[in-house]
């Protein structure tokens, strides 16, 4: 089993480079009413890991290698592990398209290192969900900055043989405790490497002291905030890794001895898949999320074929089998229907129903958005004070 494994995040790894053409494995045709343009023969994507397949992980999973023969447009992908890390991409230049969370969207937008896309260049806009069309993290003032892709919530991953039963609480990675085979948890959890985290802590103190007030987990005053990095200086004593690189955080939990972690159904998927005891839960508070956009440079160097891929990402059959590979929910509710891979009740075991009880990720800013009248925390010191976290301050 263990070999099995290293062979599958071998090839996860090898799938994080950069793309070249290579063809194979189960392939997803172009949607019919894609427009047929003139392309440049190239696209350039920044992607999360596990968002632009080509069979070469699994060949039932394959929406790339279709797509570079209908138009001719070779796709190539680099894989970004944080959302500061697709921003810091997009500002050296040089690609196409980035698949943003709501993190990061709105500074690509206000830094203006996307562009305005013209849907009417997009034939199925029509069949994205409305939930999504103008989600307040890529339409902006009245124009839209990108086309749905995917989202979902970030789980609590867990350890079958430590967890008889699904944990109920995020309490296991945030206080010490005995863990249900009788050991500490200390040194066997793990926290997502990312600013974005400390409305994951704000999420959970919104739920165990309720006197903090807080009703958005982005939109924190200095009380608010000061109260979760508290919490998070209280967690830094029992993590064993913050993570941000999949293929690390699947290998801690088989070969490291990590229990529980922040994940994303990404990973529980290929370990679950490769028959290690992994399973994940939503626990009783909540849990954050990414509602995913691609989004278009404004100085995009192949922007026919960017909008050949736009066109191409919300095929159904792409959008269904994303899903059932990532743990995701569609963008396009055809998607649901028909999916050999996602099954007939897949998006409903993903997620479909939950998009109301999910704190999509979003930039935090001074405004909090409300009538408090007070001023609130902007991301830049999430980002300083996050540093200083994972360096144990």
């Amino acid at each position: 089993m263990k070999k099995r494994l290293f062979w599958l995040l071998l090839v996860v790894l090898l799938a994080s480079l950069p793309l070249g053409t290579v063809y194979g494995g189960n392939r997803v045709p172009l949607h019919q009413n894609s427009a047929r343009q003139d392309g440049e023969g190239e696209v350039s994507i920044i992607a999360w890991a596990g968002y632009i397949e080509r069979g070469e992980t699994d060949p039932n999973y394959d929406w790339v290698t279709d797509f570079e023969a209908a138009t001719g447009c070779s796709v190539k992908v680099k894989v970004a592990a944080t959302s500061d890390e697709m921003v810091a991409l997009m500002n050296e230049g040089g690609f196409d398209l980035v698949t943003a969370s709501g993190d990061a969207s709105l500074r690509l937008v206000a830094g203006k290192r996307v562009q305005e896309i013209d849907i009417s260049r997009i034939p199925s806009w029509d069949t994205v969900d409305d939930r999504l069309k103008e989600a307040p993290w890529h339409f902006v003032d009245g124009k839209h900055y990108g086309v749905p892709y995917q989202w979902g919530a970030n789980v609590l991953m867990y350890n079958t043989d430590v967890f008889s039963e699904a944990p109920t609480s995020w309490d296991v990675v945030f206080e010490e405790m005995d863990l249900p085979d009788g050991d500490s948890n200390a040194g066997r959890v793990e926290a997502y490497d990312g600013p974005i985290y400390i409305a994951d802590a704000a999420l959970y103190l919104m739920a165990h002291n309720p006197d903090l007030g807080i009703t958005d987990p982005y939109a924190l005053d200095r009380d608010q905030f000061n109260a979760a990095l508290d919490l998070l200086r209280q967690q830094h004593e029992l993590i064993f890794r913050y993570w941000h690189d999949v293929v690390i955080q699947m290998d801690d939990f088989t070969n490291e001895g990590v229990v529980a972690s922040s994940s994303w159904p990404y990973q529980v998927n290929l370990l679950k898949g490769a028959g290690e005891p992994i399973d994940s839960v939503i626990p009783e508070e909540g849990a954050t999320g990414w509602a995913d956009t691609t989004m278009m440079a404004a100085d995009a160097p192949h922007p026919n074929c960017a909008y050949l891929w736009l066109e191409h990402s919300l095929n159904p059959k792409l959008q269904g089998d994303l899903a059932s590979w990532f743990g995701s929910v569609p963008s396009v509710p055809a998607a649901c229907e028909g999916n050999d891979l996602l099954g007939a009740d897949g998006c409903t075991i993903n997620g479909f129903d939950t998009f109301d009880q999910i704190h999509f990720w979003k930039t935090p800013t001074e405004d909090c958005g409300d009538d408090r009248g007070a001023v609130c925390v902007p991301y830049y010191e999430w980002v300083t004070n996050y540093i200083g976290i994972l360096g144990g301050r």
